[in-house]
């Protein structure tokens, strides 16, 4: 079932005021009734509508993308990732996944670990959470003072500009669930020996911080939500909704780039195989 209006409700336009509070994280209104198994053939007709623009997009070797997405904890990027890009082909795809930053990083400047990680042409590289951690975990966690974190929201509005400028399309995804449906799958990991590894006792203190990471959320989508490198509000209670949002979200962005096959030097024809 194709798209019910415009995926553009969930971008951040620049300078806009956002409330968190106000975007729903259950809803699903761009694709009508139904759940899961009602759209699942839809979201394979976007999955391999995306397998063949990484395919374009990697042949061309001009343009490179970036997906930055952002969560609390149980958001949904693990699933998100494996979910929406499970048929694009190895070669051109890379995920990074920036964890607690080590002493050698710690030692560089906030963006030195970031900006080894971009992609190069013909790339989409995806950040499993991003630079963006160096404003929102310092901040919420008071790790350092504002004066070290307030001017990076400047530093990464240019460090993306740059990126932009020098040929990098970014897309960034903040998947938004409720605190409600966070307990469901904290819970769920309790639940379940297998997926012990996958809990944290430590995500119960971030937890317990919620409102304050909503203020830092809200503060940072805000000031670096740009027409360069603009924030979509994701709902993400529903995973099969969330998955079709950013195939969709992955899809248009990847036909707006105009690409087109190289032109080879010889002419099929010309060449007999024998």
């Amino acid at each position: 079932m194709p798209v019910q209006g415009s995926i553009e409700k969930y971008r951040v336009p620049p300078k806009e005021k956002l409330k968190l509070s106000k975007h729903e994280t259950d809803d699903k209104s761009l694709f009508g009734h139904g759940g899961k198994d009602d759209h699942e053939p839809y979201l394979n007709q976007l999955r391999e509508e995306l397998k063949q623009l990484q395919n374009l997009l990697y042949a061309e070797s001009k343009q490179r993308v970036l997906v930055v997405i952002q969560a609390m904890d149980t958001g949904g990027k693990d699933g998100t990732v494996k979910s929406v890009f499970s048929k694009v082909d190895p070669q051109g795809i890379h995920v990074e996944p920036f964890k607690k930053p080590s002493e050698d990083e710690l030692a560089h400047d906030f963006l030195w670990r970031v900006h080894k990680k971009v992609p190069r042409n013909g790339q989409i590289v995806v950040f499993n959470r991003s630079h963006y951690e160096d404003i929102i975990a310092v901040r919420v966690k008071e790790i350092y003072p504002k004066e070290v974190w307030k001017p990076r929201y400047r530093h990464i509005v240019e460090f993306e500009r740059m990126l932009a400028e020098e040929g990098t399309t970014i897309v960034k995804l903040f998947l938004h669930i409720s605190k409600d449906e966070q307990k469901e799958r904290l819970q769920a990991r309790l639940d379940n020996p297998a997926k012990h590894w996958k809990f944290n006792p430590d995500d119960l203190k971030d937890r317990a911080r919620w409102e304050d990471f909503m203020e830092v959320y809200e503060d940072l989508i805000e000031k670096t939500s740009t027409e360069h490198a603009p924030w979509y509000v994701i709902p993400a209670d529903r995973k099969w909704y969330r998955n079709l949002v950013v195939a969709r979200i992955m899809v248009d962005t990847l036909k707006g780039l105009d690409m087109k096959f190289p032109i080879s030097d010889w002419l099929a024809e010309d060449i007999t195989i024998d």
